[in-house]
């Protein structure tokens, strides 16, 4: 057994993953849109050229890790717009400082700093940031 997160995205999740994949050195292993990979069920609401043209999964590979996301309709969200992360963090451990510094300026381009990236008490270096797409990070020198 593993824990997975999954982020939900309002239409950026190909964009996000591009840049998860170039920023972290994984692969983007698995795409798929609602309009050509979905398979037609009967249950599916009808779904615009727009949202047709969204992320129903993805899958982001570094190693043997995984991350997976997609668009959430707001069908799938009692007809709102589904809200990014919140109440969470993803974690991403990094060898040394300069790694570190590295993914979290990436990371923080266009986005909200929550926590500068440093030197703490209880890490090397560690930082928190909501990247450009919502989504909510923690870079940490590995312990």
């Amino acid at each position: 057994m593993k824990f997975v997160p999954y982020l939900n995205f309002d239409g950026q999740c190909a964009e996000a993953f591009a840049f998860y994949a170039e920023t972290l050195g994984a692969e983007v292993a698995a795409l798929y849109r609602f309009g050509d990979e979905s398979p037609g069920e009967s249950d599916m609401p009808p779904l615009s050229d727009e949202d047709r043209q969204k992320v129903m999964h993805a899958e982001l590979k570094l190693g043997d890790q995984v991350l997976y996301g997609s668009d959430s309709l707001p069908d799938f969200c009692d007809g709102e717009p589904c809200l990014p992360s919140a109440g969470m963090w993803v974690t991403l451990t990094v060898k040394d400082y300069a790694e570190g510094e590295r993914v979290f300026a990436a990371l923080a381009e266009g986005g909200a700093v929550a926590a500068p990236y440093g030197k703490t008490f209880f890490a090397e270096g560690f930082g928190q940031v909501r990247d450009r797409f919502g989504t909510p990070w923690m870079v940490c020198v590995a312990w």
